[in-house]
């Protein structure tokens, strides 16, 4: 039997995209098939660079291709086109930007900067283009976490005026409240001033072409989640809550924020999941209890992307501005805030595809 290219793709054909349920090459993530002599080669695209069930797509791929009779060895090249997140026609979309995502909480000092910058950090290490806008105005802590609290960002005239130029650190491109004011200094705006710098920080920056751009929001329900919501199409939300009952209540409004606005929730994050100590690494502890974020996921009927535990270096991370995903990748906590990442990314990737493909039906 002589080697096809048809004869490549129709052994492909029955490999699915896992989340997607749909084969690989319908799907046109198989591409550039070479053959020479006994070896095949060809292009695996994949909707996100952080794809989480990589590894198993390649393998099925490279087990049907080598089943075929004459195939001795499968080189796959393994690359990613991100989707663009639908736009809305009351909602104004940034340039360049194809996926814009809020990270929120219910209330305040559950972790969800922690979680924000994290993330974005992942992405960025995986190969994404990622930005992350310190929406909290209040409170804004994003640059002392990533190391650039001292950073001054510079700006950039133009015939629609000044244009904000994002500060990169860690592989990300990050714009604060903190850069403009005295490390001390207090910001007392009413509602007005909120929207106005939360719409400045969206279109008058230099945010360039972006896979993701990360809101990290205050905590709450009001202006600030309320512009972000009503400004940009949002690709999703997430949720992060700790297992203790009162975050765990807060974060149930929140989601329904999100929900009332029409906005995807990706999932619930539940952050402080439990401690382990640094002298007993097999320990934990639920210091806040524990089982609450997966029993309100299943509650309120949206994913839980998962638990981060509490680790002493997740805190000095932060603190010294070297993020847990990039000091000690192998910690479990910065495992699970990359495998989370992942799961962001392939839930924006399966959201906005699953719709390509519902509108070409």
């Amino acid at each position: 039997m002589t080697l096809t290219t048809a004869a490549v793709l129709d052994a492909l054909r029955p490999v699915e995209d896992p989340e997607l349920r749909r084969s690989l090459v319908e799907l046109n993530m198989i591409r550039d098939v070479a053959i020479a002599g006994d070896q095949v080669s060809f292009r695996l695209v994949l909707t996100t660079p952080a794809c989480p069930l990589r590894e198993l797509i390649v393998a099925d791929c490279e087990k049907a291709v080598k089943a075929l009779p004459g195939v001795a060895s499968v080189a796959i090249e393994v690359g990613a086109e991100i989707p663009q997140q639908r736009s809305l026609p009351d909602r104004q979309g940034i340039g360049g930007v194809r996926n814009i995502l809020a990270i929120s909480s219910g209330k305040g000092g559950v972790g969800k900067s922690t979680v924000s910058v994290n993330t974005a950090v992942a992405l960025a290490k995986a190969g994404a283009r990622v930005g992350l806008l310190d929406a909290d105005i209040y409170g804004p802590n994003t640059p002392t976490m990533l190391g650039v609290a001292d950073a001054q960002p510079s700006v950039r005239p133009s015939p629609q005026g000044d244009i904000l130029v994002p500060i990169e650190t860690h592989g990300i491109k990050l714009v604060s409240m903190a850069f403009l004011i005295d490390p001390d200094q207090p910001v007392m705006w009413r509602g007005p001033m909120l929207n106005g710098i939360i719409r400045q920080f969206l279109y008058q920056t230099e945010w360039g072409e972006l896979d993701y751009l990360i809101v990290d929001m205050p905590p709450g329900t009001g202006d600030a989640q309320l512009t972000l919501a009503q400004a940009v199409p949002l690709a999703g939300a997430v949720i992060v809550t700790t297992p203790q009952t009162v975050s765990l209540l807060d974060s149930r409004k929140g989601l329904r924020m999100f929900q009332q606005l029409k906005v995807p929730v990706l999932g619930i994050v539940e952050n402080m999941s439990y401690f382990i100590p640094p002298d007993l690494p097999d320990r934990r502890y639920d210091i806040f209890g524990s089982g609450g974020g997966e029993k309100t996921a299943k509650e309120l009927e949206v994913s839980l992307l998962g638990g981060i535990p509490l680790e002493i270096p997740l805190r000095e991370g932060g603190d010294r501005g070297v993020p847990i995903v990039v000091s000690q990748p192998e910690s479990a906590s910065a495992q699970a805030l990359t495998a989370i990442a992942q799961k962001i990314a392939a839930a924006v990737s399966v959201a906005a595809l699953t719709q390509e493909l519902g509108q070409e039906s």
